[in-house]
């Protein structure tokens, strides 16, 4: 029988001790036990060995248009107009339209590895949320409120019609808002480790410090991002709470999506803003097919929440991946295609 030294015994406790703090640190909520993953329906791998989106010119669907955003609150002191919101978008493809709306402190790029795959029978839509990515910050209040009316009219703007709607942890707070507020505005809804069960709950002033100091710390992180896209072991230490497997995604793909990250101007506000905002008592008002999908070890937004959100929607279809953080649609890209593919056809 094997035995462990007293020193031992201590090290596996700091390390335990260190794992906690961290996810208390990046959920909020104490670590839950992981659900039992989803059995995938055909190939799963991690990553994209072959990424579609290295091989295309992005500068040709690259888009800018102003919104109409007068009905809007306007910011107190900002220098922006509020009445005109310039909004940066890729669009590729021709369809039914698809938009694909990302996260906090994310970019069109975090979905870079399945815009390609559906624009081949869909219209492809990826904005920047103002304050993020190419989007400069708004003249208006950034709320979850008023990025849900901000995507309705950019829909109005496009011309859309009704959207299937994919988000992504804000991006998927903020798609929720839109379908409850919105309803006429999308046909189908998919949540992709969505942002606003847990956040519901949670205080504004930690959230906001947080935020401020992650800003401050920027240039610092900056140069560790680059640096660990060279360094395997920094590049884990560095993405291991985004990611299940740093090492083992295109080091291209992980610098395209954390390109703004804690740079993103609307990064504090949107703190503010996703914090304590609370739609949950109007989910049950979701009458569209909806499909959820989490990653077992997501670090950012616990799996629990993701069963907390297929409870309250009446149609939701839930799906939790096997290896994966916080952003399956990159990590386990093939699987994530197929499964939204078979969603939007059925």
């Amino acid at each position: 029988m094997s035995t462990r030294s007293g020193g031992d015994k201590a090290a596996v406790r700091r390390r335990r001790s260190r794992a906690e703090r961290r996810r208390v640190w990046t959920t909020g909520t104490p670590w839950q036990k992981a659900p039992e993953p989803t059995p995938a329906d055909g190939a799963d791998p991690y990553g994209d060995p072959d990424p579609e989106w290295m091989r295309i010119d992005w500068r040709e669907h690259r888009r800018v248009v102003e919104v109409d955003t007068s009905s809007l609150e306007p910011h107190p002191g900002s220098p922006a107009d509020p009445a005109r919101t310039e909004v940066n978008y890729v669009e590729m493809g021709e369809g039914e339209p698809i938009v694909l709306v990302h996260g906090l402190g994310g970019c069109w790029q975090n979905w870079l590895e399945n815009i390609p795959h559906f624009a081949r029978t869909h219209r492809v839509i990826a904005p920047d949320l103002p304050g993020f990515g190419d989007s400069p910050l708004p003249g208006w209040e950034i709320t979850m409120e008023a990025y849900g009316r901000l995507l309705s009219m950019l829909f109005e703007q496009l011309e859309t019609g009704p959207v299937n709607l994919v988000g992504n942890s804000m991006g998927g707070f903020i798609s929720a808002e839109v379908t409850v507020s919105q309803p006429a505005a999308v046909k189908k809804l998919v949540l992709v480790s969505a942002a606003g069960v847990s956040h519901a709950k949670a205080y504004r002033r930690p959230a906001e410090t947080a935020g401020r100091m992650a800003r401050a710390a920027a240039p610092m992180l900056l140069r560790y991002r680059e640096q660990s896209l060279r360094r395997p072991g920094l590049r884990h230490r560095v993405f291991r709470n985004l990611f299940y497997k740093p090492n083992d995604l295109p080091p291209e793909l992980i610098w395209e999506i954390t390109r703004p990250g804690i740079n993103s101007p609307g990064l504090v506000a949107a703190l503010r803003a996703l914090t304590g905002y609370d739609i949950l008592d109007r989910l049950d008002d979701v009458e569209i097919p909806t499909l959820i999908v989490w990653g077992q070890q997501d670090y950012v937004v616990p799996p629990a929440d993701a069963f907390e959100y297929a409870r309250l929607i009446p149609h939701a279809h839930l799906e939790i991946f096997e290896r994966c953080g916080h952003l399956p649609m990159a990590e386990h890209p093939v699987r994530f295609n197929r499964l939204l593919e078979g969603f939007l056809g059925a």
